[in-house]
């Protein structure tokens, strides 16, 4: 539990420490070094993402396990500093969060928000106007509260250092290679459907999670737990629905809309009722980010309450 509190404290207190070495960026070197050797022996099917996983992850823990028995000799300590370490760089709350602030601080300026945003988004920027930016870091949080905030944490919580070890790989890969395209459409299977497998019941745990925050906010619980159950579909991810209409009905407003991907539009769609302003502001979008924070100590008072 200590290294759990201890590694949130870091997190919210420091973000997410930015530099070259970091696990993160360590781990995709390690999965773009083996996908090219997979790839230049043919290994580029189903079978052969599978094998990529597996030997991506198994790399990973052989790493974590060779350094920590290392440090381990020079002190016991050590081994313990040196999972805090990585408890502490594989959560990122406050990263997340500090993405949302820099577009709500430049909304005034259209071309600098549309510049942050991409920081957050996939989808084309440069067709959006002050609502349409808004609502798609609106998206972009309620999405990443369950890819980048609560299943890290409650891997964490429930199975240790190891579980959070392997969900961020897993998710790791799947922003790599978890493409439905024609280089990865096989050899991405095995990584996309594990990110769905391990987000699939944090995401519905989530909108108990958003609910129980709107309802400590004076925001709209109960609209929060129709919309997610009604407009969860909407999108085609199994899980991003969830979170993104529990935070429309949370803070009774409309979300998505128009959606522009390399020049053409791919959704008109809103998730939310018709009546709900969809024409939104900095207001909604300081309200979300709020709604985002006090989700943390509700996860985590969850999370440690399983163990």
């Amino acid at each position: 539990m200590s290294l759990i509190l201890f590694a949130c404290l870091l997190d919210l207190t420091f973000g997410d420490p930015v530099y070259r070495l970091h696990p993160v960026r360590l781990i995709g070197d390690l999965s773009a070094l083996i996908e090219r050797q997979f790839f230049a022996r043919g290994w580029n099917g189903r079978w052969g993402g599978i094998a990529h996983g597996l030997l991506v992850i198994s790399a990973v823990f052989a790493v974590w396990l060779g350094i920590r028995a290392g440090v381990a000799l020079i002190h016991p300590q050590l081994a313990l500093l040196w999972d805090l370490y990585l408890a502490y760089s594989l959560l990122c709350l406050r990263d997340l969060l500090e993405q949302g602030r820099r577009v709500l601080r430049n909304l005034d300026d259209l071309p600098t928000a549309r510049n942050q945003l991409t920081q957050l988004v996939g989808r084309d920027t440069a067709p959006l106007q002050r609502d349409g930016i808004v609502r798609a870091t609106i998206e972009s949080l309620a999405e990443n509260l369950t890819d980048a905030v609560l299943t890290p944490l409650w891997a964490l919580c429930l199975f240790g250092l190891p579980g959070l070890l392997a969900v961020k790989v897993i998710s790791t890969l799947d922003s790599m290679i978890g493409y439905q395209n024609q280089r990865y459409q096989q050899f991405g299977w095995a990584a996309a459907r594990s990110d769905d497998f391990i987000h699939w019941l944090p995401a519905r745990i989530s909108v108990l999670v958003i609910a129980l925050a709107a309802a400590l906010l004076r925001l709209h619980p109960l609209l929060a737990l129709r919309t997610a159950w009604r407009d969860h579909a909407l999108l085609p991810s199994p899980n991003s629905g969830w979170s993104e209409a529990a935070c429309a009905g949370a803070l009774r407003v409309r979300l998505l809309g128009p959606v522009w991907r390399n020049g053409q539009v791919v959704n008109e769609r809103f998730i939310g009722n018709s009546a709900w302003p969809a024409d939104l502001d900095a207001t909604d979008l300081q309200r979300a980010l709020t709604l985002i924070l006090v989700c943390y100590p509700l996860a985590l008072a969850l999370g440690l309450s399983w163990q």
